[in-house]
């Protein structure tokens, strides 16, 4: 039996985590891990400040839900998180035996719950945590859009400064 959510709720937490890791210099990912009411595990995307591929929210969610209840598996929890997972994150959930996911924003360049492949409907697959998708995707698309906006902006700008230099000489 999965626990009771209110998922525009915890979206909301996820999405607070995001903008931390957006304001870390991150891109803007966050998940929380919810079991019974109540939120057992944080994560903001990392793998830059920590020099970790491995530190995407949903993966450091998971390392504090399963630290702070002692077991790594967490079949009655569900994982929100801000954008749709990856294929290494997709299978840390299964591997984790996570009952429910959701997500808010689809990735359509990496997403691994439908956008490009899906891990979840795998039927070979012992577990199948199921999936649901949209959850304030709005909100989570916008903020993944203006970091993104914002990156490319940054970028000309150097381009230009570094071909103004180059015509100054």
């Amino acid at each position: 039996m999965l626990c009771p959510t209110n998922d525009e709720y915890f979206m909301r937490q996820a999405l607070l985590l995001a903008e931390e890791a957006q304001a870390a210099g991150e891109v803007p990912v966050g998940a929380v891990v919810v079991c019974e009411g109540e939120i057992i595990g944080r994560g903001a995307n990392s793998p830059i400040a920590r020099h970790d591929p491995s530190a995407h929210a949903e993966i450091l969610a998971l390392r504090d839900a399963a630290e702070r209840i002692g077991n790594y598996r967490l079949p009655d929890v569900t994982l929100y998180a801000t954008l749709e997972p990856c294929a290494m994150c997709a299978g840390a959930i299964l591997h984790a035996r996570v009952g429910r996911m959701v997500f808010g924003a689809s990735d359509p360049k990496t997403g691994a719950a439908g956008s490009v492949i899906d891990l979840f409907a795998v039927s070979r697959l012992n577990h199948h945590t199921s999936a649901q998708s949209g959850i304030l995707a709005t909100e989570c698309s916008a903020l993944l859009s203006a970091f993104f906006a914002g990156r490319r902006k940054l970028q000309t700008n150097k381009t230009r400064t570094a071909h103004d230099i180059t015509a100054d000489n």
